[in-house]
């Protein structure tokens, strides 16, 4: 299409454009105020981080002597983000609730986002602790790390982890928007999706990671190792009279302490149990509990194994039925 064509049209795909925002309100946001900023809560992730794990992202050079100056800085650009971002979310919710913006006054909304803020930034020394269990246990876990720094550069399921449990303070703090915006950045970065509603215990290591997916309502122990492709799913939906999903109630498994999960094992079902010490073998799917030191696996595959035509198969190699 030339630009003269293109001029022709213009009005009428302008107008066709126009009419179809009009006749479904589902997938514009018009003459309404309130949204959280996607690239300001990936900023947020950014500092996270930097006030997480001082020298490894963000500002090098750090020493003792300028490291509190260092926080210093950080901590009021992250308190005018968090704060701002996290208004504009409570102010969309009593938007959508409301059904006009005329009716939404902001100072309130931001009177409750600088006390939520505040709670939240309060609970970064623990959190920052917790991390550093991970951490470990991501070393201690595997053989080929060869250091914690390597752990904290390089490897995507503390990275996911990281931001995870950030973004599930602000989930238990019932903000709205922000922690699942935070959740799905990692999962951008990682392959990995843990919603923010999940319980995870301390020293939590997903090795490898790509494709790990871990539900709203799954709950894990202190002390368990999962691999890549995991998944820790939901069995069925409950859906009411209309025929609407119900929310709200568990539908992903429990999962005990010191429990190993192999690579692309899929457990589902919010009564679905994994008892402490258990091990889920590769490819299982699981959804029935699992008693306290188990072990599940599956039945090996059949190989079959053919030379090319003409060629005998070498001695030590496999062969069909293998």
């Amino acid at each position: 299409m030339d630009s003269r064509h293109m001029g022709e049209s213009l009005p009428r795909l302008v107008a066709q454009l126009v009419a179809s925002y009009a006749s479904d309100e589902r997938t514009q946001y018009i003459d309404r105020e309130y949204l959280p900023a996607r690239h300001v809560i990936v900023e947020i992730c950014e500092l996270l981080l930097e006030l997480t794990y001082p020298g490894y992202f963000g500002r090098t050079g750090l020493t003792r002597h300028n490291i509190s100056y260092h926080v210093g800085e950080l901590l009021p650009r992250l308190w005018e983000l968090l704060t701002d971002q996290v208004t504009r979310c409570l102010c969309h919710r009593h938007e959508c609730g409301q059904g006009s913006r005329d009716e939404v006054v902001e100072p309130p909304c931001r009177d409750e986002a600088v006390a939520l803020v505040t709670k939240f930034l309060s609970r970064l020394p623990a959190v920052r602790a917790c991390l550093a269990e991970d951490v470990q246990a991501a070393y201690d876990g595997d053989p080929a790390a060869e250091s914690t720094s390597e752990v904290i550069l390089a490897y995507p399921g503390v990275l996911a982890i990281t931001i995870y449990r950030f973004a599930h303070e602000l989930y238990r703090l019932h903000v709205p928007l922000v922690p699942r915006i935070m959740a799905e950045h990692a999962h951008h970065l990682t392959g990995i999706d843990i919603h923010p509603g999940a319980r995870i215990g301390r020293c939590f290591f997903i090795d490898h990671g790509t494709g790990v997916v871990i539900g709203e309502t799954a709950e894990i122990g202190d002390h368990v190792k999962i691999y890549q492709g995991v998944t820790l799913g939901a069995l069925s939906f409950e859906k009411d009279e209309r025929g609407r999903l119900i929310r709200g109630y568990k539908r992903h498994p429990t999962v005990g302490n010191h429990v190993t999960i192999y690579a692309n094992a899929i457990v589902l079902g919010g009564d679905t149990q994994l008892g402490d010490g258990s091990i889920i073998g590769g490819s299982v799917f699981l959804t029935r509990d699992v008693a306290s030191g188990h072990q599940v696996t599956i039945t090996p595959p059949v190989l079959k194994v053919r030379p090319p035509p003409g060629q005998e198969l070498q001695q030590g190699h496999l062969g069909d039925g293998i």
